[in-house]
């Protein structure tokens, strides 16, 4: 694999800011929409165990109890959407739809009996899995990006306990849970470990030949051209023997 095909892993487009601005717009024009018009929405959240609380599932990560609940979650959203989608873009969708549904149908199953609204779940889905994906592909790049999300959000981890009344830890916690399962079973998926041709090659050559260790840059340029040579076994012994 040569550098060109490095960058094609990671290309930018307009979906990468796009969705992820017009994601967190939607959730402040629906906060907008309740206050206006004095609207309660909050009954069409997460309530554990019940038939209609799971209508929460699909409609939860809207509902926001205040604008400091959604504030707080708007900025870590952004940045982790955009993350998902430039690094992991072939399964970014995957992750959101499959990840949201599987969070918040776990939060159904094991939370308190309250209702449980908000866009955290998606936030520690999102943290989790960019954050464990990395770590398991052993990837230099996504590596990268898992430390500087740690950096960034690595406080977030105490909030998947039950640290702080009246917040949504069941939540956190599925998210969080699903987003290490999702980074197991899609590490096959998405940007690999680059594997350059000398690492896989198997040529075994003659003795007295020489072998050429060449750099392809993009477009085909030969940055440098190094002869390495191959000695025959006696000539080795030759040399040992005059270093002595």
């Amino acid at each position: 694999m040569n550098l060109q095909e490095e960058h094609k892993q990671f290309k930018f487009t307009p979906l990468i800011i796009g969705f992820p601005l017009y994601f967190v717009l939607l959730l402040w024009l629906v906060y907008w929409v309740e206050l206006k018009y004095n609207l309660y929405f909050v009954k069409y959240g997460v309530y554990p165990r019940t038939l209609t609380g799971l209508r929460g599932i699909f409609f939860s990560p809207f509902i926001h109890g205040s604008i400091k609940h959604l504030f707080n979650n708007s900025i870590p959203l952004f940045i982790l959407l955009s993350s998902l989608f430039y690094f992991y873009r072939k399964i970014a969708f995957k992750i959101l739809l499959y990840g949201t549904f599987l969070g918040g149908l776990l939060t159904w199953v094991i939370a308190r009996e309250s209702y449980h609204i908000g866009a955290s779940g998606i936030v520690y889905l999102l943290f989790s899995f960019i954050l464990f994906s990395g770590l398991i592909r052993k990837y230099y790049r996504l590596i990268a990006v898992s430390l500087i999300v740690i950096f960034l959000y690595g406080s977030m981890i105490w909030y998947i306990l039950p640290v702080k009344e009246g917040v949504s830890w069941e939540g956190h916690l599925s998210g969080f849970i699903i987003g290490l399962l999702f980074s197991f079973i899609y590490r096959k998926h998405g940007p690999q470990p680059l594997q350059y041709d000398w690492e896989t090659s198997s040529l075994i050559l003659p003795e007295g030949e020489v072998e050429k260790s060449v750099a392809i840059y993009p477009k085909g340029k030969i940055f440098f051209d190094l002869p390495t040579t191959i000695l025959p076994e006696e000539d080795k012994y030759r040399l040992l023997d005059e270093e002595e």
